[in-house]
């Protein structure tokens, strides 16, 4: 019998820049949030309290540049009662969508510093955004999916309904025509474009499902991942809903993000290990294990050049941090500095 090979890659166990807040800063330890995205164009979006904030990530290329001019402009305060929930980058300009805990949806353009659009609908907290070429997709604790688009002067243009409890994960295909939606009553539905019924329900799970990932490598590969009575990775064959496979992940599943350029997963997780996996697919060996977060890996997002990921946590965490997990081809190479900075006082 012939022993299966170690992949020889190295992943850096530290990460190499640490980003810590304090004083009215804080990440919410808040498993219906998404308050963390970053841009194609190197920006990273963050949802605090009743404002978002962005941070250029590509000063991190250059040490010293960090030191001198580290900075993060305020996009908006929306100002009291409002909270933000969610925010997610367009992926082709330079606009953010926007959601709070109030229901409400918002666009703004993070060139100009002002808002475009509003849009009404939700009565309960817009946990999950989710764009598809020019429709935005939100989901809400109201139990309802919005598809709204900019150019129509509706609030929006189709209304999904069938989850019995709060929509907290959305995600388009890469081709656009399938969206799979979570839910918090242990729910995994499957729609095909705007058809308002659901085509699919995808049973296994025991907890919320917030954790969704496509595959870009197959299509009608669907990963997801359980809360902390769960804990399983589930993959699915979305033509006919069949399981493929399921791993018990050993702790809550917060997110899933396949690589664009390799067959392997992320996984970040919540009780009771508050780790950051990386997997391959479909041996689902792990490749390595990325410790130092104390609460739960809530907030995650990928770096446009697919090399790097940002995870964030709450509690008395309370901090981003920046990894670099893949090899892509790329002129600009981010350099890695085992150093940490106070965003207290750092905002314009």
């Amino acid at each position: 019998m012939v022993a299966p090979q170690k992949s020889n890659r190295k992943i850096n166990p530290q990460p190499y820049q640490m980003l810590a807040f304090c004083n009215d800063l804080t990440l919410k330890d808040d498993f219906y949030l998404n308050i963390v995205d970053w841009s194609s164009f190197d920006t990273l979006s963050l949802g605090l309290d009743c404002s978002v904030y962005l941070w250029n990530t590509g000063t991190s290329k250059i040490i010293e540049y960090i030191k001198l001019n580290l900075k993060m402009t305020k996009l908006c305060d929306l100002g009291f009662p409002y909270t933000i929930s969610s925010v997610k980058w367009f992926p082709q300009n330079f606009q953010l969508a926007v959601g709070t805990t109030e229901g409400k949806v918002q666009i703004w353009d993070a060139q100009k510093l002002m808002k475009v659009r509003d849009f009404d609908g939700h009565r309960s907290r817009v946990g999950t955004l989710e764009w598809n070429k020019n429709i935005l997709s939100t989901g809400s604790g109201d139990r309802i999916i919005y598809h709204r688009d900019q150019r129509s002067p509706d609030d929006y243009i189709q209304a999904f309904t069938g989850h019995k409890s709060e929509v907290c994960g959305l995600k388009w295909n890469l081709e656009g025509d399938q969206l799979a939606s979570g839910g918090n009553a242990n729910e995994l539905f499957l729609w095909e474009g705007m058809n308002p019924t659901s085509v699919r329900k995808l049973e296994g799970h025991k907890a919320a499902i917030r954790a969704i990932s496509w595959s870009p490598h197959a299509r009608n590969l669907l990963a997801s991942g359980g809360g902390h009575l769960d804990r399983q990775i589930r993959f699915w064959n979305t033509v006919d809903g069949r399981t493929l496979a399921c791993y018990n992940a050993k702790s809550q599943v917060c997110n899933l993000q396949w690589s664009s350029t390799v067959n392997e997963i992320v996984s970040t997780h919540g009780w009771w290990k508050n780790d950051v996996m990386i997997w391959k697919y479909p041996s689902m060996q792990k490749i390595a294990t990325l410790k130092g977060h104390t609460y739960r890996v809530l907030y995650f997002s990928i770096s446009p050049n697919g090399e790097d990921i940002v995870t964030g946590a709450g509690g008395d965490d309370n901090t981003l941090r920046f990894w670099k997990i893949f090899n892509t081809p790329s002129k600009n190479k981010k350099t890695e500095n085992k150093c940490s900075w106070k965003l207290d006082g750092l905002i314009r």
